[in-house]
């Protein structure tokens, strides 16, 4: 961890690395500004730009009926690698969830004005373990765009990963997956915003309630978002069958490792007795 503490130096503004990691375990999330180039920025939404061109909206309140959602990104353009992998975002994560930990989801969210906000939910909830417990996943969120207090920036409730098993008014419930729900906005006076201009990074604890905001502005918001989860939990998105074969052997060596070629030790992910990357042909 000390190496990886001094990779990320650059990004800590002075600040050590284990004192950023007790205020991440004290309020649940940190906030990284203008961590990607403009350049690199331009390279990721000119990358997205053919999947967002299908406009393709959500199919239910939670996804967003205004949203457009681009999965299996790294399915999509290499470039995206370079967010799953980036130092300063793994440095946490690793620290968190350990070194065996996988990629759980990679997706963009692009909320289109008029937006309504999200129910509130936390990342790691379908690991049915009794809270308050650790964090068993991590979400970080890079802004492609500037994401502000008008055009949807995510809503958060700062020290609620430590909360116990607690409903909270507006909570996520299975009929927001099937357009059944009413629409409760749940505003609470505890929530803030992860306000942040473009290119910064957030990072969230997967027990973190927190929720999509909403898009109140005459322009789309567009983020993107990799979460990751322990190396022994089912990950959100099979990354096996979402990243093809030919495709992975592409990728770089720990973006293989966190979608799935690599094994939690001492051998749960192996393939016919042997580690996943022997699957792969890779030089």
């Amino acid at each position: 961890m000390a190496a990886a503490a001094e990779q990320v130096s650059p990004w800590l503004q002075g600040r050590s690395f284990t004192s950023l990691k007790d205020e991440f375990d004290r309020n649940g999330y940190l906030i990284f500004e203008r961590v990607l180039a403009p350049d690199r920025v331009a390279e990721i939404r000119a990358a997205l730009a053919p999947h967002l061109a299908r406009d393709l909206l959500g199919r239910n309140d939670f996804e967003g009926t205004k949203t457009n959602r681009v999965y299996a990104l790294l399915a999509k353009s290499p470039v995206f690698a370079e967010l799953v992998v980036h130092p300063l975002a793994l440095a946490f994560v690793e620290a968190e969830l350990g070194e065996s930990c996988l990629l759980s989801a990679m997706l963009a969210i692009n909320l289109h004005p008029g937006e309504t906000v999200q129910p509130w939910h936390f990342d790691d909830s379908s690991v049915k373990i009794p809270r308050p417990r650790p964090a068993l996943g991590i979400s970080t969120f890079w802004a492609i765009d500037d994401t502000t207090e008008q055009n949807g920036a995510t809503e958060i409730i700062p020290g609620s990963h430590l909360w116990d098993g607690q409903y909270i008014e507006g909570a996520v419930k299975p009929a927001h997956f099937t357009n059944e729900a009413e629409h409760d906005e749940g505003n609470r006076t505890d929530a803030i915003k992860l306000i942040m201009p473009s290119g910064s990074l957030a990072i969230t604890k997967g027990t973190l309630w927190h929720r999509g905001g909403a898009n109140r502005s005459d322009r789309p918001r567009l983020i993107i978002t990799p979460q990751y989860c322990v190396g022994w939990v089912r990950q959100l998105e099979n990354m096996a069958l979402a990243v093809p074969a030919d495709l992975a052997s592409q990728l770089p060596e720990r973006a293989r490792e966190l979608i799935g070629y690599s094994i939690h030790p001492p051998f749960m992910g192996y393939v016919d007795g042997v580690h996943p990357r022997r699957l792969l042909r890779t030089h």
